[in-house]
């Protein structure tokens, strides 16, 4: 099916290498390329976060943005999808986990808490964005034990080093929550609806 409402139309990019991200995609029976960006993304946070910085949720947009026009700088033909994510928590910013320590030192600071998810796509064509977008959800993680952390660790292994917060909603992680507000494939990695509807608009697929 993928790539079927897609004949004749401009080629599509996906500036991740997020394999949750291209697995929603693939699934919405879409056709696309995945490229790395490139940017130095931890220096990029560094210099648009912090004190008097930007908020969370604009962070997330500017770096979805970067990434999109940095494949669209050099793809002119493309339509250029860029995405990030930025978790908000107790006035700051968190990373993703660099090692399993971290991972649980992460946890420990959420578990019983509720924190933001800042969500934001971006599409770019001829270097230059087109739409942007954030969806913002808030995940309530539930009071754990300890050794339940360390067990859901070992069970979630490297892929707890994959993203914001050390979790995957779709996956074992889901065990962590009591409640989660927000779009559901936001959460994931993408604001899938309201991307399509605008990949069907610039005609990018067939509407």
């Amino acid at each position: 099916m993928t790539g079927v409402l897609q004949s004749g139309r401009p080629p599509l990019v996906l500036a991740s290498t997020s394999k949750i991200r291209a697995k929603l995609l693939e699934a919405a029976g879409v056709s696309f390329t995945t490229e790395a960006p490139g940017l130095d993304e931890g220096t990029m946070r560094e210099a648009i976060s912090g004190e008097k910085a930007l908020d969370p949720h604009d962070v997330a947009e500017v770096l979805a943005r970067a990434k999109a026009e940095a494949i669209s700088d050099t793809s002119a033909e493309a339509y250029v999808i860029g995405a990030d994510q930025v978790l908000a928590f107790a006035g700051k910013i968190e990373t993703k986990p660099d090692s399993m320590e971290a991972a649980r030192r992460q946890l420990l600071d959420l578990n019983g808490k509720a924190h933001t998810l800042h969500t934001a796509v971006a599409v770019a064509t001829g270097g230059e964005t087109i739409w942007a977008m954030t969806e913002t959800a808030t995940l309530t993680m539930r009071k754990m034990s300890p050794e339940f952390i360390g067990h859901y660790l070992a069970a979630a292994g490297g892929a707890a080093l994959t993203s914001v917060g050390a979790y995957q909603i779709e996956s074992v992680g889901i065990q962590l929550f009591d409640k989660i507000e927000g779009d559901y494939f936001s959460i994931l990695g993408l604001p899938l609806l309201p991307l399509l509807d605008t990949l069907r608009r610039e005609g990018v697929i067939e509407s």
